[in-house]
């Protein structure tokens, strides 16, 4: 498991590896809330709200890499309460994303996938996110420097032009279209194992290696391509080696047992059933929760300031404009 700023910290470099802010959310949602993967990957935009996201159904990955769509482990719907910074986090995300039904199962989810679909050729390589990160501008300035540069400003496209060298960006190398789902070993391998351990994990025939970044802005932009690591300047140290996406649940868990949280309240938000007789004797009330959303709120507040104490900025949009807006937090 992981604290609160910890949790932030892998947020953080996992949307930079993705190159996007999807991966921050879902991140930050799993802490905050002990979701199960396939409830994660499963959660459809109908039933997502400002207080709370409900929990129906789940995307079971079978052996032959299908996706079935089924009820929650051991049927535990359930109803879990989120601050409202959390549901903000959420909603905006969607308005952003406006995710399209997927072909697999004609719904809109959530979250997508961050890697090619099978069969949809895609060159590994920087993205004009990450140029766009690189540079500290727009998605749409750096698209404009590269369709349209005489409407950019002289030092716009220096400054551009800079980050396409450093990062060895090569247009068009990121085309093709995304799979419509996270994949638990892709995900894991290449987006959650790096971003806790700061090293990409050994895949026959390469070993294992840490990420190649460049250094600035904190905490560094991850390199791709041909000669990454010669034109790296730095690398992450490990924040949480051993946690696995499925131990954000256990995250979960532990901060409210830390926080003090009554047992049954602790077990309806995390889908367990209590069958014994003392659990019969106690409820769940409206007061218990809001201690709960309060106490949650204090520790993400406190999270981002110990992140904004490091740096007051990131290249994560979304975590860029918290640490930018205080006022956001709560």
């Amino acid at each position: 498991m992981t604290e609160a700023l910890g949790l932030l910290l892998i947020a953080e470099r996992t949307a930079l590896l993705s190159g996007r802010d999807d991966e921050f959310v879902a991140v930050i949602l799993a802490g905050y809330t002990g979701m199960r993967w396939g409830e994660l990957v499963g959660l459809e935009t109908q039933f997502v709200r400002p207080t709370n996201v409900r929990v129906e159904w789940q995307l079971y990955e079978l052996g032959t890499g299908e996706l079935h769509r089924c009820p929650p482990k051991d049927d535990s719907h359930r109803t879990i309460d989120t601050p409202e910074w959390l549901g903000e986090l959420v909603t905006s995300h969607i308005a952003r994303t406006r995710p399209a039904a997927c072909r697999c199962h004609g719904l809109r989810y959530v979250f997508s996938g961050h890697r090619a679909a099978n069969g949809s050729a895609r060159q590994q390589g920087p993205t004009m996110v990450d140029v766009a990160r690189r540079a500290g501008i727009s998605t749409g300035t750096v698209s404009n420097v590269l369709n349209r540069p005489d409407t950019v400003p002289a030092a716009t496209r220096e400054k551009v032009a800079g980050a396409l060298a450093e990062l060895n960006y090569v247009r068009g190398g990121s085309a093709g279209e995304l799979a419509a789902h996270w994949r638990r070993s892709g995900f894991g391998a290449w987006l959650f194992q790096p971003a806790t351990t700061g090293a990409y994990p050994k895949r026959a025939p390469a070993e294992a290696h840490p990420v190649p970044i460049l250094g600035e802005p904190w905490p560094g932009i991850p390199l791709r391509g041909r000669g990454a690591s010669s034109r790296a300047d730095a690398c992450w140290l490990p924040i949480a080696p051993g946690l696995t996406p499925h131990g954000l649940r256990h995250t979960h868990k532990t901060l409210m047992l830390e926080l003090g949280i009554p047992p049954k309240l602790m077990d309806e938000r995390m889908g367990h059933a209590d069958g014994s007789v003392q659990a019969r004797y106690s409820h769940v009330t409206a007061e218990m929760r809001r201690r709960l959303l309060t106490a949650l709120t204090d520790l993400w507040a406190e999270s981002l300031e110990r992140r904004r104490a490091i740096s007051p900025s990131s290249p994560v949009a979304a975590l860029d404009a918290l640490l930018k807006d205080p006022g956001r937090e709560s």
